[in-house]
């Protein structure tokens, strides 16, 4: 038997043969016969339905590899699950039982299958924690997770002071201290080194631990991490804080061209970024006639109205000798 009738006995008995035609850059006949190309995908060949030879094989399919049986997949056919994230405990790779007492098909749940799926539940949950060092994890990352959307904190700010987190749990560095006050100190550093700070007295806010034990728990974990903190620039609070204010544009700009003039010449040295930010945005408006108080001013950035009244006269003379 010829190479071609044995190529084309294996066509025959094949179980699913797609008769669509190859694409139009390829081959559109059979070389051999003149007759139409079929493409197999459960092969990966393209034949002849004619003599049955295999034009082309080791075909690479590239058309999705789902398949959808329902409504359900159908509304989303993704080919990938969640991705990983730091922020939970688990990175999100565990399996986790919804709370919907309803079955697949959305009808509600009977007495008895409510109480097996709480037990479930609660099993599920018990495998997820298994030791002390996940139970401390969730709740460290529940608390990041909370501050850093009180504080408006970026997706990746709150990754950062998740792996912060981590890192000092690593080290062991929680003796000694509450979960929250080094989670905070995580939030506070994280959001630092995404270049999008928020002051001591927001963090402090929003934190379920005093300001003490949160400075303390911060300066350790800098110190024992070696984390790369730079000190807070002021430029980065003058955004939000014009945003609090609805200043306008032109003098947004003129605060930072401010703040950049003294930059670099000692003005910045121990003084609260926040307040120079607050400091610059009003002088701004001095400048340009725009009516805004120093109390408005000081009510946005969370200070006084004594430290903006120092600050901008400051930046005034820095700038005006520029």
């Amino acid at each position: 038997m010829s190479s071609v009738d044995i190529q084309s006995e294996s066509v025959r008995v094949a179980p699913r043969v797609d008769t669509r035609e190859a694409p139009h850059e390829e081959r559109q006949s059979c070389p051999e016969c003149g007759g139409q190309l079929a493409i197999d995908d459960e092969h990966a060949e393209t034949t002849c339905t004619e003599c049955g030879l295999v034009v082309e094989e080791a075909r690479i399919d590239r058309g999705p590899e789902w398949r959808s049986f329902d409504d359900g997949t159908g509304a989303n056919r993704s080919r990938v699950g969640a991705p990983t994230t730091n922020l939970l405990h688990d990175k999100g790779l565990s399996s986790h039982i919804g709370w919907e007492n309803r079955d697949s098909y959305g009808r509600t749940l009977t007495t008895r299958q409510r109480k097996r799926m709480y037990r479930l539940r609660t099993w599920d949950e018990r495998f997820r924690t298994r030791d002390h060092k996940d139970r401390n994890l969730k709740q460290a990352l529940g608390e990041i997770r909370r501050m850093g959307s009180a504080l408006g904190l970026s997706d990746e700010a709150r990754e950062t002071a998740s792996v912060i987190y981590r890192r000092a749990l690593e080290a062991d560095l929680l003796p000694g201290r509450t979960i929250e006050g080094v989670a905070t100190a995580a939030v506070y550093a994280g959001a630092r080194q995404m270049n999008t700070p928020r002051s001591i007295d927001e963090v402090a806010a929003v934190s379920r631990v005093d300001e003490i034990e949160f400075k303390r728990a911060y300066r350790y974990v800098v110190r024992e991490l070696g984390l790369a903190v730079q000190p807070a620039n002021p430029q980065h609070y003058v955004g939000r804080l014009t945003s609090k204010l609805d200043v306008d544009a032109e003098t947004e700009q003129l605060a930072r061209d401010i703040l950049a003039a003294a930059d670099g010449t000692g003005t910045f040295n121990g003084k609260s970024p926040i307040g120079l930010a607050a400091a610059a945005i009003y002088a701004a408006a001095r400048l340009t006639d725009r009516e805004l108080t120093q109390t408005a001013v000081g009510g946005a950035a969370d200070v006084s109205e004594v430290t903006i009244r120092n600050r901008y006269q400051e930046l005034l003379e820095v700038y005006g000798s520029d």
